[in-house]
């Protein structure tokens, strides 16, 4: 907790965070209560036209504190012990969620995030599957990819958006398309890498591009990266630029192409219409090309 709060200091974040914590060595009934703390004050503010953001850290911990009481109550236990109401403490809690009226109600939105821990990477326990079906989708965090240096440590096969590219900048919803697919792919074919220089060719440039693609996807911690970025290097990725690099390299020619992007003004104006969804290919395919170039 003190790590994440010098990380919000550091950022310049807290002036406008907020930090609601109950501790481990804390009660129970103290544990139950600071979610629902945390969501009034949330309330509170979007009545004041403000755009909240909640990160619940962690619910299954919460549904724990929640079974304690209840079975201090002497409260009847149902599946693992939890209460039979236990869907309806974490539904009351995340549909409390909304954005108001622009107009009429001055525009304030409240945001949830909550964080669920698995045991051994179990999504269909039932904590976990209460809140996926409460809420708008999932990112699933594998540990054996963070191990692997890839970093967010997202699983795309069991990561899910109910919302899909609805609320998708146009331009990254047509470049990004076929990204989920070809990983999935690269996931299937992995196991195929033990045999080395017995695979043939079609095989070894599939694993080769998913292997590009986990790349370009690693960004570093507390590093946000930003939506003309983000587009810059997966154009780089789907459309074949990259695949005669050398995988130890293409960090550096990420680092190259945004360098080029912010250094030179020539680049300003296709940069501005990724925001008014205004796409100039001919100038992203000189710049990628360029980078390349000098690398």
């Amino acid at each position: 907790m003190a790590k994440i709060a010098h990380l919000l200091k550091k950022k310049k974040s807290l002036n406008y965070s907020v930090i609601i914590a109950a501790t481990s060595s804390e009660s129970c009934a103290l544990q139950y209560l600071v979610p629902y703390c945390a969501t009034t004050l949330g309330e509170y503010l979007i009545g004041e036209g403000a755009s909240c953001l909640i990160i619940y850290d962690d619910l299954s911990k919460h549904a724990v504190a929640y079974r304690q009481m209840s079975l201090l109550l002497r409260r009847f236990p149902s599946r693992e012990a939890y209460p039979a109401d236990v869907f309806y403490l974490h539904s009351r809690l995340l549909e409390r969620s909304t954005k108001l009226n622009d107009f009429t109600n001055f525009g304030g939105s409240l945001t949830s995030l909550p964080v669920i821990e698995t045991q051994l990477g179990d999504v269909s326990a039932y904590i976990p599957t209460n809140v996926i079906s409460i809420t708008d989708g999932q990112i699933f965090l594998e540990s054996q990819l963070f191990n692997k240096g890839i970093r967010p440590a997202v699983n795309t096969g069991l990561s899910v958006s109910r919302i899909g590219t609805a609320a998708q900048n146009k331009i990254m919803k047509k470049i990004a398309g076929p990204l989920k697919l070809e990983l999935a792919q690269y996931r299937e074919m992995q196991g195929l890498e033990q045999f080395g220089d017995n695979l043939d060719d079609v095989t070894k440039k599939l694993l080769k591009r998913g292997k590009i693609l986990t790349e370009i996807l690693i960004q570093p911690q507390s590093n946000p990266v930003f939506l003309e970025n983000q587009i810059l290097i997966l154009y780089s990725g789907i459309n074949n630029f990259l695949n005669h690099l050398d995988i130890n390299i293409i960090s550096s020619f990420e680092k190259e192409l945004y360098l080029l992007k912010n250094n030179s003004t020539i680049y300003t104006p296709l940069i501005k219409g990724f925001i008014f969804n205004i796409f100039n290919k001919l100038s992203i395919d000189l710049l990628i090309l360029r980078v390349l170039i000098n690398l």
